[in-house]
């Protein structure tokens, strides 16, 4: 049990995870945003997957966390402030949407009052494949436990796209993608070494929004 488990520590501390970053900005700050706000939003138009609301809040807390100057406007609280224009199905998909949706009072006055510049759309997902081992738990005379191996991949694939509310344009774009291996190994208990994969995702897009909008970086 002692060394599953001290294996176990040092896959966590070394990682299994690969990742890449791209960036590509086109018109950056040059002095962070002022106290104008940022809301960070998840793609979830898509039939067959949403970006993930948990993923969106690391994003949030990473940046908030780096740099407490930056005022991120919470997802759901942005989204019901400004119902129904936000919702999956009404949500506006192209830069050229902004004029649209600021045509409508309502939308252009709540937007002047949360002081929203920037709005960055995040799409992708993590999904977990290639699961492979087995294991076996039982109950006997000596107790319960289990035994056996069982390992799979986890693959994360995000693109945040930053839209700036008073040029009515992108400006920039951030895609990462990461890859990991976990394992779950078990004699009599088992040991979950889990693989970061997200959250290595959720580092790399937060350390390249940071870029673009703080001016401490």
């Amino acid at each position: 049990m002692k060394m599953l488990l001290a294996l176990g520590l040092v896959l966590i501390t070394t990682g299994c995870v690969t990742s890449t970053v791209d960036e590509m900005v086109f018109n950056e700050p040059l002095a962070g945003i002022g106290d104008s706000t940022v809301v960070i939003l998840g793609r979830r138009h898509a039939s067959d997957y949403e970006t993930e609301p948990d993923f969106i809040e690391c994003v949030g807390d990473h940046i908030s966390r780096r740099d407490n100057s930056i005022t991120v406007i919470n997802e759901i609280d942005f989204i019901n402030s400004l119902y129904p224009w936000f919702e999956p199905r009404t949500a506006p998909l192209h830069p050229e949407d902004i004029t649209r949706l600021l045509e409508q009072d309502p939308v252009a006055q709540r937007m002047l009052e949360l002081k929203t510049e920037y709005m960055v759309w995040v799409d992708g997902v993590t999904v977990q494949s290639d699961s492979a081992g087995s294991m076996t738990c039982g109950i006997g005379p000596g107790g319960a436990g289990c035994f056996g191996f069982g390992t799979w991949s986890n693959d994360s694939n995000y693109e945040a796209v930053i839209w700036d509310f008073t040029d009515q344009a992108e400006v920039g774009r951030v895609n990462t993608t990461a890859t990991g291996q976990s394992y779950m190994p078990a004699v009599v208990v088992p040991i979950p070494i889990i693989a970061p994969v997200q959250g290595t995702a959720c580092d790399g897009i937060g350390d390249q929004l940071l870029e673009f909008l703080s001016s401490e970086y």
